[in-house]
């Protein structure tokens, strides 16, 4: 009788060690698949970062921007005030930093200066000049 209970005891055991590595590998093979997911997207430029907080943006989420007349030209000043993530309200563990200084963007007032360019065949080019911060020097 004792055999039968250690029996039973043991392959019970087997069992839960058995379903226990199964969910721990699942789980690492599905961030595995995740990141393969997202460097295959990032290689053909369809996932988008924000440039403040360098978030994956999701399909369907934009940035905050403004863009300023006139429309009709190659050149216009630009704006970029965050994402979702990190506009209007920062996420935890994220920062709000300038692509061309480095420096911390405040999360109420500050903003990315940017320049679009509208090309001839309908696509838009952003590129971005400075921020809030590394840019007082140019305001009166």
């Amino acid at each position: 009788m004792k055999e039968m209970i250690l029996g039973i005891a043991a392959v019970t055991i087997i069992i839960l060690l058995a379903w226990i590595l199964g969910k721990s590998f699942g789980k690492s093979r599905k961030v595995e698949n995740q990141k393969k997911l997202i460097k295959t997207a990032s290689e053909s430029k369809l996932l988008v970062t924000c440039p403040l907080c360098g978030s994956f943006l999701q399909k369907g989420q934009d940035l905050f921007s403004r863009v300023y007349r006139p429309m009709n030209v190659p050149d216009q000043l630009c704006t970029i005030s965050g994402c979702p993530h990190c506009y209007p309200r920062l996420e935890p563990g994220l920062q709000r930093k300038c692509p061309v200084c480095g420096k911390n963007v405040p999360e109420k007032d500050g903003y990315l200066t940017a320049r679009l360019f509208n090309k001839t065949d309908g696509k838009k080019h952003v590129v971005v000049t400075g921020c809030t911060e590394c840019s007082k020097h140019d305001r009166p």
